[in-house]
């Protein structure tokens, strides 16, 4: 990441995208903008930002959409602007591939607070490599592989993956990990760990559908098992 984050801001409401633009710039990010999809990931192709916020109405492809296309070659931090709270609208951002959200109508301070939260996720821990079974995390690196082969994983589904693996085969309940990882304090976010989970074993289970590393733990949480 570089010394002064560089953001993309895909919103399609032009007093919306401008004011968001100088709150973060104010708050020392470069932004880019783009007002469709379309345009967004034509500027995503041309450079390199550290973290996309990503609104969910937008004209021609919808912010899911986006989403989805990035996620398909690329793991960039990806923050979504959505005008409704409404549980479907954020699950299905999530499932897209989302590692947060934010309800409009919007604070600066707010947004720039996540963002830098996501950001932290990808620092650089000091300790050393940990095995699960063909799963081999290097916490110094920052890196997953299993059978040897490097696992493309977002910063979100990491620092979940290195919270689990502090503490094996130890229950940790949603609002440790909101915590943990995402720095949330309210409950009714647990669906960003549910969903960041469901993400998570589609990269390192066998078979996500029958999970043998990251076990739930019924009216708790999660917890990561050694395989036998």
């Amino acid at each position: 990441m570089s010394p002064v984050p560089s953001l993309l801001l895909i919103e399609d409401d032009d007093a919306i995208r401008t004011a968001l633009e100088l709150s973060l710039t104010r708050q020392g990010h470069r932004v880019a903008t783009a007002a469709t999809g379309e345009d967004g990931l034509k500027l995503l192709r041309e450079q390199r930002p550290d973290l996309i916020v990503l609104d969910v109405m937008l004209p021609g492809i919808d912010g899911f959409e986006v989403c989805r296309r990035i996620r398909r070659t690329d793991q960039l931090p990806i923050i979504l602007l959505t005008a409704r709270s409404d549980d479907i609208d954020i699950v299905v951002g999530l499932e897209s591939g989302a590692d947060d959200y934010v309800v409009k109508p919007i604070q600066g301070r707010v947004l720039d607070a996540r963002i830098r939260a996501v950001l932290r996720r990808g620092e650089r821990e000091s300790t050393d490599a940990a095995s699960f079974g063909s799963l081999v995390i290097d916490r110094a690196a920052m890196t997953v592989t299993k059978n040897g082969e490097d696992l493309q994983l977002t910063p979100t589904e990491l620092r979940l993956l290195l919270e689990l693996s502090r503490r094996p085969g130890q229950a940790l309940s949603r609002q440790q990990l909101l915590r943990l990882v995402w720095e949330h304090d309210y409950l009714g976010d647990s669906r960003l760990v549910d969903a960041c989970v469901q993400r998570l074993r589609a990269k390192v289970e066998d078979v996500p559908s029958s999970p043998t590393l990251i076990r739930t733990v019924r009216g708790v949480g999660y917890r990561l098992d050694t395989p036998q």
